[in-house]
């Protein structure tokens, strides 16, 4: 059924005139016209009877016109729905607490009317990220494909923040009253990190972590969530973990957690965005630019050797990969 059609249908029974709804929709009078004749001819019944100030609606024409109406209006929802510059910008993150949720949020407080809908897609490989960029699923993702040559075609990715790691230790470990602690001051030290998915870049990022400076780094047993990890290292004298410093985490008052920053050098993990390469979503320049006004370590920092150039000031679109 002709979407248009319906659409004429409607706005002339509403105005009573059929001069009146052409007017508005922009089109001729006798165009309107063969919409409403063609959609009768469809329907088998007559929708209007003519009166000398303009058209009546037909007991079939009454009786239709609400489903009539209902129709039109889900059709403008369902364009509205994915037309980019009115629909919610639609964003991966790692999960609701990470740095990058966090630092959305940031943008969100910072611009309240901005439609944001920050969502996790629950896969590991950051070539799946990538693939859902690609087609559409999302509008940007905080992932990062270790090698951009592997990028599917249509998207790019660029740097969006350095997040430097922390050493998270009960009040019993030997470093809990530490202000700051070295690379060097680990090597002797457990350090667990549940989780760490094969084919993830945090899986990358660990491997060239622990083989740059000799650490500990293990992820032995099955990860329980995060309320588990942070019971284990308060009752623990000798288990730590490692956490981003925006990383958001929570735990009783019991438990005297202690987050210490890691330095000489700053341990950076960075992180990546995905996004198209073209037409990407309007609202996504400004988050690129909140990312580009973010402060970067100081002092000497290491990361792994993925890590791209800081370049989140370069605009959506710009076709730079």
């Amino acid at each position: 059924m002709d979407t248009e059609g319906l659409r004429s249908f409607v706005r002339a029974a509403e105005l009573g005139q059929v001069r009146r709804a052409a007017d508005e929709l922009g089109v001729t009078q006798q165009a309107v016209s063969k919409r409403i004749a063609a959609l009768e001819r469809e329907l088998d019944v007559r929708l209007f009877a003519r009166t000398a100030r303009g058209v009546e609606l037909t007991p079939d024409g009454r009786a239709f016109l609400p489903h009539a109406r209902s129709v039109v209006a889900a059709v403008g929802r369902a364009v509205t729905a994915v037309r980019p510059g009115s629909r919610a910008l639609r964003i991966d993150v790692l999960g609701l607490r990470s740095a990058q949720a966090v630092v959305l949020h940031e943008y969100w407080r910072s611009r309240p009317g901005t439609g944001l809908d920050v969502v996790t897609l629950r896969v590991d490989d950051p070539q799946g990220a990538a693939a859902a960029v690609a087609a559409g699923e999302v509008d940007a993702s905080f992932r990062t494909v270790t090698d951009p040559g592997a990028l599917p075609p249509g998207v790019r990715m660029i740097h969006a923040f350095d997040s430097p790691l922390e050493l998270l230790v009960g009040p019993a470990h030997p470093l809990a009253s530490a202000r700051e602690v070295t690379p060097a001051q680990l090597r002797k030290h457990r350090i667990w990190v549940p989780g760490i998915a094969p084919r993830s870049e945090w899986a990358d990022f660990y491997d060239q972590l622990t083989t740059a400076f000799d650490l500990r780094i293990d992820a032995v047993g099955p990860h329980f969530g995060d309320e588990v990890l942070l019971e284990t290292l308060a009752e623990s004298p000798d288990v730590a973990t490692l956490v981003g410093t925006r990383d958001r985490y929570a735990w009783p008052a019991a438990h005297d957690l202690r987050r210490i920053p890691v330095a000489q050098p700053v341990l950076a993990y960075p992180l990546s965005l995905v996004l198209p390469a073209e037409n990407p979503h309007p609202a996504l320049g400004g988050v690129v630019a909140h990312l580009g006004g973010l402060p970067r370590p100081s002092g000497r920092v290491w990361r792994p050797s993925w890590a791209t150039e800081p370049d989140a000031a370069r605009p959506p679109g710009s076709g730079h990969r």
